[in-house]
């Protein structure tokens, strides 16, 4: 009798565990899915308005990068049936932080088409040109950095690379960022196809045609059929290129 006592007595502790152990596995909670997190991004450029929600602006698929709550979108706008302005806009928890359609208003078919962002003061976007034009673009930015215009010609698609207020779109400073021909001095054609960023120094990855640019701007000598495949890493002011390459050049 004693010994079925003690037994039920530890049934009845036994049990309780059990319940206990059920309750807490039942009330804790799961743990959130980890933020998105995009730092950089390069694409096709699309268009949208600063009208747009940001779900309409998302399911265009043109580059954004994202932290948090936070994401940067860049595109452009078709002012006329053959000018395009460059866009960049941010969005906080779904809602319009800020819109910029500023940055170059000319006649100039501008597109914004990569962005990196660190997350936190380091915002960099990406956009073309095809010539200088009369009125407001990056040149104004741009006085003192790498390559502070489009240089001679027009026609050609190149890129600038300006460094951006994340807060409200403010451009700090802007460099072209271009291919020169070597038998003219011309401007010819550079893409960019992705950015990256150490702390320090942002490196630039592009397909650059006949022919890419040394660090001092001047042309390189290269062998075999454009475009080539082409590294810069700029300085995080764009005032200087600390390295240059591409494959079979030099």
């Amino acid at each position: 009798m004693i010994y079925s006592q003690k037994f039920q007595k530890y049934l009845a502790g036994f049990s309780l565990s059990v319940v206990l152990v059920a309750d807490l596995v039942l009330t804790q909670k799961v743990p959130p899915a980890f933020a998105e997190i995009v730092n950089s991004s390069v694409g096709n450029a699309v268009t949208f308005s600063c009208n747009d929600s940001e779900a309409t602006i998302k399911a265009k698929n043109g580059a954004r990068v994202v932290s948090g709550s936070s994401a940067f979108y860049i595109g452009y706008q078709q002012v006329s049936s053959n000018n395009k302005n460059p866009i960049t806009i941010r969005f906080n928890n779904g809602i319009k932080t800020w819109c910029r359609t500023d940055y170059e208003t000319t006649n100039d078919d501008g597109t914004g088409y990569g962005l990196y962002w660190s997350g936190g003061n380091f915002l960099y976007g990406v956009y073309s040109s095809t010539g200088s034009q009369t009125g407001n673009d990056f040149r104004r930015f741009a006085t003192g950095r790498w390559l502070s215009s489009y240089g001679s010609g027009g026609g050609p698609k190149v890129a600038v690379i300006a460094r951006i207020n994340p807060a409200n779109g403010e451009v700090y400073y802007a460099t072209f960022l271009s291919a020169k021909k070597a038998d003219n001095g011309n401007t010819n054609s550079l893409v960019v196809r992705s950015l990256s960023w150490d702390g320090t120094n942002l490196t630039v990855q592009a397909k650059s045609w006949w022919t890419p640019r040394r660090t001092n701007t001047n042309s390189m000598t290269c062998s075999g059929a454009s475009p080539y495949i082409y590294t810069a890493v700029f300085t995080s002011d764009l005032t200087r290129v600390n390295s240059a390459s591409a494959a079979t050049c030099s």
